[in-house]
């Protein structure tokens, strides 16, 4: 501390007191999550675990730590006049919150990127180092909060794995022809995906000035209107391409499949969980692989629904699912219509978690009482509660995961098991790999779900994976 005090004036002084102010109560790290959170992949999933280990890393550190370990703090006295703050804390002096906030954050952001970690380091030693500078913090008072931040960091490892940046693994490479500009490529683009002011349609005109655009159109099935656009075309179209999130994909890949077209990938919608796992990043990842006749084969969900009147088959790229996630989709699609997409989504599952009831399924043969039902197409990890990826988009099972409702307090244990992470040994909630899955309903029909769009209403689903029925255009080699 005196060596610190001793230091000759620098301009560096006035610049560590604002960077101390700014650091209070997380201010600079909400900024920075908000910059990182511009971009998708590692550096948005980098912005949201900072802010996850941040919170829980202040929250221990001034509501536990400091009432627990009171400590005086410095003196005002102890460093000269430029340096001092001009409000003195008062709190506990042990452990540093600035600290704590910093290499919680820090530690978190490199856990999905180490580049980015390695470029924040300096700022968060600055940070953490400024409370020393400034006289309000012992040293000792900055190494135990910048323990606890990265202990805390690392700690969210435990219920939320860090996502590998890395694509799914497939041993099926696919017969494509290389269409390089677009040609003879059907490509529907869906406007309405993302954000409403970031049309594709001159990006992709620009990168494939030869393509066949087919705008999707509010209130028609697009299946149909895509099957109605290739017969038009007369057989002249070798490969559809699909502008949008996986709702979208999940529509254009079934008619793929159907007419044994390769499928070629624009990710722009808003979560594109079936991009990411492909390594798909852009446009210019597919204009790379179609310019070159690189392609993959990849399983395809299917189920068939039988309604009161019909069988109905559906493919999913993704996921299906029984249970509230339907109702929460249609409920979000209602608020949509006055509200923004984010908080309608989150009102809609508030509502949905409370009126929830089970439902009464066989399934494969057993009956029991479930409050969800989760079909995936391919087996995903983790195993927990929230599967995020998939390391094989070839295996030809799907993972099938569901919540009892017929154990006493199923909820409660449930939600326990996913705090202690105990969900492998938890005895109402199950995860299976399996190539079929036959549900009836028991007691009435329900909607289902597919790649989060809902589906028919029906009373018995059979689902099923079709080994490496869909080809899709993806590079030989990862970009960097």
């Amino acid at each position: 501390m005196r060596y610190s005090a001793a230091l000759p004036h620098t301009p560096a002084d006035i610049a560590l007191v604002r960077l101390s102010r700014w650091a209070d109560k997380g201010r600079l790290w909400w900024f920075v999550a908000a910059l990182l959170a511009i971009r998708k992949g590692p550096s948005r999933r980098a912005a949201l675990r900072g802010l996850a280990a941040l919170g829980i890393a202040s929250a221990v550190a001034n509501l536990v730590g400091k009432p627990l370990l009171p400590r005086r703090r410095p003196a005002a006295e102890a460093v000269p006049e430029v340096r001092r703050l001009r409000i003195h804390p008062t709190s506990s002096s042990f452990p540093s919150g600035h600290a704590a906030s910093a290499a919680a954050f820090v530690t978190a952001a490199a856990l999905e990127s180490p580049r980015l970690g390695a470029a924040l380091i300096p700022l968060g030693t600055a940070v953490a180092y400024s409370r020393l500078h400034t006289g309000v913090h012992w040293p000792s008072d900055i190494g135990a909060g910048a323990a606890l931040g990265a202990f805390t960091a690392l700690a969210t490892r435990h219920w939320w794995p860090p996502h590998p940046d890395a694509r799914a693994h497939t041993t099926h490479p696919a017969d494509a022809p290389a269409l390089p500009e677009g040609e003879r490529v059907l490509t529907v683009v869906n406007r309405s995906s993302g954000t409403a002011s970031d049309d594709p349609t001159p990006t992709i005109r620009a990168r494939w000035p030869r393509t066949e655009l087919l705008h999707t159109e509010p209130g028609t099935e697009l299946r149909l209107q895509l099957t109605e656009e290739l017969r038009h075309h007369g057989g002249r179209i070798r490969a559809l391409g699909a502008a949008g999130g996986d709702g979208t994909v999940a529509a254009v890949a079934a008619v793929a499949a159907d007419h044994g077209l390769p499928l070629a990938l624009i990710p722009t919608g808003t979560l594109n969980h079936f991009a990411r796992d492909l390594g798909i990043r852009d446009l210019a990842d597919t204009d790379v692989a179609i310019r070159a006749g690189s392609a993959v084969g990849i399983d395809l969900g299917e189920v068939e629904v039988d309604t009161d009147h019909d069988t109905v088959r559906r493919q999913f790229i993704n996921t299906a699912s029984l249970g509230g996630y339907p109702e929460m989709v249609r409920l979000r699609e209602t608020i949509e219509r006055h509200h923004p997409r984010w908080p309608s989504a989150i009102v809609a599952m508030a509502r949905t978690l409370r009126h929830a009831r089970p439902l009464r399924i066989r399934l494969n043969g057993e009956d029991m009482l479930v409050w969800l039902l989760f079909v995936g197409n391919g087996t995903y990890a983790p195993k927990g509660v929230i599967p995020s990826h998939r390391p094989a988009l070839d295996t030809g099972l799907l993972d099938v995961r569901y919540l009892r409702a017929d154990k006493r307090y199923s909820r409660t244990r449930f939600l326990l098991a996913v705090v202690t992470n105990t969900l492998a040994t938890s005895h109402v909630y199950a995860q299976r790999d399996l190539a079929e899955v036959d549900v009836v309903l028991l007691d009435g029909n329900r909607r289902i779900a597919t790649d989060g769009e809902v589906g028919p209403l029906g009373h018995r689903f059979r689902f099923r994976s079709r080994p490496s029925a869909l080809s899709v255009y993806r590079p030989r080699t990862p970009t960097p």
